[in-house]
């Protein structure tokens, strides 16, 4: 029994019951009173005694001083003022404390129903003090400031010269009229390729004009001479211009810039970084490489972009760490085997074409320096082969499990997760919060928790079904228009797929939900369509999500299946995105030559070494379509369905046939419709006639014993 005037939450009792929770106090602040905290709640919650504060960032400094001499890490529910704690911080003496920031204001705690937000609060601050992820492996850039600059050639040096003190600058010139000083190396001629990534871009050009701009002195004698004005100040000729006077050699006499019969050449050269300001990228995808800077010269915000990009590459000079996203196993991808490619779904989906088939080996290829980590292929890939590194699967669900066990500790009901961007999305939930607090927005309601990550295609299906499985009632992703337009075709997919499930087992209502929103205003509205009753499980599961992603969609399926309202034998899913399904054989078309079971990449279509079968394990199947491209007969046919009778998980025979003899040792050896087929369609053809046909229908051992012996037949050693 807990002693008289000794909390319930007193340290030993705490430990028994957040047995892998750190000692890691807790400092909350109600700013000035307008956050309507309860201390006691929260701190019931988390299992721990906090002191409400009103002015933690000042007048009660001190709270926060006396924490962060502890040693170990202290988490301060206050964004605003971070750098003013950091000061605080490295003025306290002894202060070695780590200190956690977490935003409890503008995600709750200034919204219209703030007063309910407690569980909400609580959620966040239980979230904080989980444990950081574990290192993963880096991708090392290394730029020595060598800055390419592409456009017009006046444009180009303008821009050249607010850069020009930091990197070393190479204009290649693209019309324009250039300064009179020659201050930068200048290139010229035609853009054949441009490729790479920060520290190590490749421009690849040819070189056809005859003014060689390393020689030209700008001296302008050509334009003067030119009847033509074939001339600009680019100091490059236009040759469809051009009537051949040549006044211009005879003007460049002494400098010997110009040559007409000088040959096309092609060059190549190297640079760390590049600022594109012609109209077209040289990279077309949606996410560009890092180290490469486009500014058409429409850009919208004009004169601001390209200062923002200036600002950037100035600050590009050294070496430069970032995590390595992605971790793909190769023995679990159904891309392609025996170069018939099946899975193409993570090459598809790349908005920085980081990601090339390489069918030959069976495989994908990732190039970490394009990645920008956006896990979009950990969302779509249906094996799990590609998978999200930093932070790894397990710790994205421990986070989740946490957010959603301590909201309910605290008696919330009906939690909406929310996932967004911790960029755009984040400020447009601290623009929204704000926007409550001054009385002319909603904000973010009380039961809906923001989870911030780096990018919103990084989870999918598996990560939203164990949410409602662990007891959210909904899960929402909000896009803000950053996103490229594959992925958000690749959530809705996902999520259709996801509410067919739980439609299917009769858990009512909408539980996924794909907002949209550019400004407060439309995430204030995309948040109150939220409302509405939703059948989430009955009881919340607790498993952990595991590192396989098929593992843990399996922990989902099976926790919600076990609660569903309904329960019929199968459930159709949408033909695009599903990672569930069946096959169904034309057993007309079907010969049983096993093509397929050797293409399976998950072993769900398997043969019987005692009997000619096909037999499949619908379990196993992710509807990659290999078996289908892979049958020379079209006999296969993709259906996506949740099957949910223990069948499921049961091998069963999809077609057999009757075993073909061997006429001479009676040792079955094929099938009798793939022989006949195969006699069928050799009959007629020269080599196989009399023995040579009636070989066809013995077993391997037996047609050679039958060439060694027969007369007729020549002999190596004959010859």
């Amino acid at each position: 029994m807990t002693p008289p005037g000794k909390p319930w939450h007193s340290a030993s009792l705490r430990s028994l019951m957040y047995p892998s929770r750190p000692n890691m106090p807790t400092l909350i602040c109600d700013c000035n009173k307008t956050i309507p905290l309860q201390e006691k709640t929260l701190g019931a919650a988390l299992g721990e005694e906090l002191t409400l504060h009103s002015s933690l960032c000042r007048r009660e400094a001190g709270d926060f001083q006396q924490a962060i001499r502890g040693g170990g890490d202290v988490v301060v529910a206050c964004t605003q003022e971070k750098r003013l704690f950091a000061e605080i911080g490295e003025n306290t003496e002894g202060a070695v404390s780590p200190i956690r920031f977490v935003n409890i204001r503008e995600t709750g705690g200034w919204s219209r129903d703030a007063a309910k937000a407690m569980p909400k609060i609580a959620a966040l601050l239980a979230a904080a003090h989980l444990p950081d992820p574990e290192p993963v492996a880096t991708v090392t850039y290394r730029s020595a400031g060598r800055l390419l600059i592409v456009g017009a050639l006046d444009a180009a040096e303008r821009a050249a010269a607010l850069l020009a003190d930091t990197l070393d600058v190479t204009v290649f010139a693209q019309g324009g009229a250039g300064a009179q000083e020659h201050r930068y190396p200048v290139l010229g001629g035609t853009i054949v390729a441009l490729k790479g990534w920060l520290g190590a871009f490749e421009l690849s050009w040819s070189q056809g004009n005859p003014i060689d701009l390393d020689l030209c002195t700008r001296c302008n004698a050509c334009i003067v001479a030119c009847p033509e004005g074939a001339i600009g100040l680019d100091y490059q000729i236009d040759l469809a211009r051009c009537a051949s006077h040549r006044a211009c050699v005879k003007a460049c006499d002494a400098a010997g810039a110009i040559d007409f019969e000088r040959q096309p050449a092609a060059y190549a050269e190297q640079f760390d970084l590049v600022l594109d300001l012609r109209a077209q990228p040289a990279f077309l995808q949606h996410a560009k490489p890092q180290g490469y800077f486009h500014v058409p010269p429409e850009a919208g915000s004009g004169p601001a972009d390209l200062l923002q990009a200036i600002l950037k590459l100035r600050e590009l000079v050294g070496e430069f760490e970032k995590p390595k996203f992605f971790a793909y196993k190769q023995k679990l991808c159904a891309h392609s085997r025996n170069e018939t490619v099946g899975c193409n779904a993570c090459v598809d989906i790349c908005s920085a074409e980081a990601i090339a088939s390489d069918k030959s080996r069976q495989q994908v290829k990732v190039n970490p320096n394009l990645c920008v980590g956006c896990g979009a292929c950990t969302t779509v890939c249906p094996t799990g082969a590609m998978t999200y590194s930093y932070p790894r699967a397990t710790d994205q669900g421990a986070k989740v499990k946490t957010l959603l066990s301590t909201y309910r500790r605290a008696g919330g009901k009906d939690a909406v997760l929310m996932f967004h961007s911790q960029e755009r999305g984040a400020a447009l939930v601290e623009e929204l919060g704000r926007a409550a607090q001054l009385r002319v927005a909603n904000g973010v309601p009380a039961n809906v928790i923001p989870v911030a990550l780096w990018h919103t295609a990084s989870l999918g299906i598996d990560a939203w079904l164990s949410a409602v499985a662990l007891g959210a009632s909904q899960v929402a992703v909000l896009t803000t228009g950053e996103e490229a337009p594959q992925y958000v075709d690749a959530l809705r997919q996902q999520m259709d797929v996801a509410q067919a499930i739980l439609g299917g087992l009769g858990y009512a209502g909408t539980h996924f939900t794909l907002m949209r929103a550019k400004d407060l205003s439309d995430l204030d509205r995309e948040l109150a369509l939220l409302a509405g009753n939703r059948a989430g499980v009955c009881e919340p599961a607790a498993f952990s999500a595991v590192a396989e992603k098929r593992a843990t969609l399996e922990l989902a399926l099976d926790h919600l299946i076990e609660h569903a309202p309904a329960r019929p034998d199968a459930i159709e899913l949408p033909a695009v995105g599903s990672p569930f399904g069946s096959v169904e054989v034309d057993k007309g078309k079907c010969t049983l030559c096993l093509s397929c079971v050797g293409a399976c990449p998950a072993g769900a279509l398997q043969d019987n070494p005692q009997s000619p079968q096909l037999r499949f394990v619908e379990k196993n199947c992710v509807q990659c379509g290999l078996c289908a491209t892979t049958c020379p007969e079209d006999a296969i046919v993709l259906k996506p369905r949740l099957l949910l009778t223990r069948e499921r998980k049961e091998s069963r025979v999809l077609n057999e046939m009757q075993p073909y003899a061997c006429v001479r040792c009676g040792k079955p050896f094929g099938t009798l419709r793939a022989i006949e087929s195969m006699l069928g369609k050799l009959s007629g053809h020269s080599m196989f006639q009399g023995a040579a046909l009636e070989r066809l229908k013995m077993c391997g051992d037996c047609r050679v014993i039958d060439i060694y012996s027969a007369q007729d037949e020549a002999k190596i050693g004959d010859l």
